[in-house]
């Protein structure tokens, strides 16, 4: 009899009481259910197939970051050491910002877990990396109400390093061009199309055969550009003349590989031995320089030759500026014979330069 007066009350207040019921248990069940299948192991892994994988080109490194390797075919691995074992079977609910701040930290003094280092000393590189990417995952968590909070909110990582404005100089650009022609090829020749075509490198490392069409140019799908855009570089005789340089390898999709299976890597190698050819070739200090400051004095150089900024930002994808906003999505031009003048004309620039000959380019006036 209580417990009916109860529940007549309770809706005489508006309130279901039975209906209450049922739901606080098929939300207990559903709690339990997930409990169950909420192991940072399992999750994140549905992670990368779910979302990293479809929606981001460099998802590969952020499968590396959480601790797995994917192989060409076949199923991935967890890594030695890293997350996806360390916390395979701990439920994401379970971890805290203090897990999230250890995790970052050791990644930024000791290196990736599971990955370890290639560079001595701190790297606020790799703790932003690990930070990044950890943030990322628990948001997808939070979003699918897989967890209630994201515990990597508020947690510290070291902030973004400022804006480089590094341009290399005439006589720096005569020394990188002669240092990578001393590599050899594949790793000479992609060097210097990174400086013709100011396009950033993963694009041009992961260059496929079958991007190069018969009329001269490169088309890059938007699953290939930052931007998610499709892009199309008219690459200039002399770029064309290093891709030719490069020995093909039988059945490999990639023009720039040493394996035959994928695109090259190892930069930071292959950057320090640039930088020390580079530096036996001037016999002094050179102030330090990245490869994608190879892109900024592309830019840079077709600017000084009077190419009109517009110009200059549709040949390097890049949406700023005269093609940002509402700009942007009603000028749809590609500015095809414009691209194809500009970086034409810039690579006469720098072939003159680098012969040490006056190049057949004279900049434009600007207009009053």
């Amino acid at each position: 009899r209580q417990l009916a007066a109860t529940i007549h009350r309770e809706r005489a207040l508006g309130k279901d009481v039975i209906e209450e019921q049922r739901t606080s248990r098929r939300r207990s069940k559903t709690e339990n259910e997930q409990a169950a299948t909420s192991t940072f192991g399992l999750l994140v892994r549905q992670y990368v197939d779910e979302y990293a994988r479809p929606n981001t080109r460099r998802w590969h490194e952020t499968a590396r970051n959480l601790g797995l390797l994917y192989p060409l075919e076949g199923e991935p691995t967890a890594t030695r050491g890293g997350l996806a074992e360390r916390w395979a079977d701990r439920s994401v609910a379970a971890i805290d910002g203090h897990d999230i701040y250890s995790v970052v930290d050791e990644s930024r003094r000791r290196g990736m877990p599971g990955l370890g280092r290639h560079n001595n000393g701190l790297s606020n590189a790799r703790g932003r990396a690990m930070g990044r990417t950890l943030s990322k995952f628990f948001a997808w968590l939070l979003q699918h109400r897989r967890i209630t909070s994201n515990p990597c909110v508020g947690v510290w990582k070291p902030s973004a390093p400022q804006a480089r404005e590094r341009v290399l100089t005439d006589s720096e650009l005569r020394l990188f061009w002669q240092a990578a022609g001393s590599l050899g090829p594949p790793f000479g020749p992609l060097l210097k199309l990174l400086l013709l075509t100011g396009q950033r490198l993963g694009e041009v490392s992961g260059m496929c055969r079958e991007e190069l069409h018969e009329d001269g140019t490169w088309h890059l799908t938007g699953s290939r550009t930052k931007n998610r855009k499709q892009h199309l570089v008219p690459l200039p005789p002399l770029a064309h003349e290093l891709i030719d340089s490069v020995p093909a390898i039988e059945r490999c999709p990639y023009v720039f590989s040493t394996t035959g299976k994928r695109p090259v890597s190892g930069w930071s190698k292959i950057k320090a031995r640039l930088g020390a050819a580079m530096l036996a070739l001037a016999k002094k200090e050179i102030t330090p320089w990245t490869l994608h400051d190879l892109r900024r004095t592309a830019v840079t150089g077709m600017a000084n030759l009077g190419i009109a900024p517009h110009v200059v930002e549709a040949v390097v994808n890049h949406v700023s500026g005269a093609k940002a906003g509402v700009a942007g999505i009603y000028n749809r031009a590609e500015y095809a014979a414009e691209k194809k003048a500009a970086l034409t004309r810039w690579a006469a620039h720098v072939e003159g330069l680098v012969k040490d000959r006056p190049a057949n380019v004279t900049p434009l006036r600007k207009g009053k």
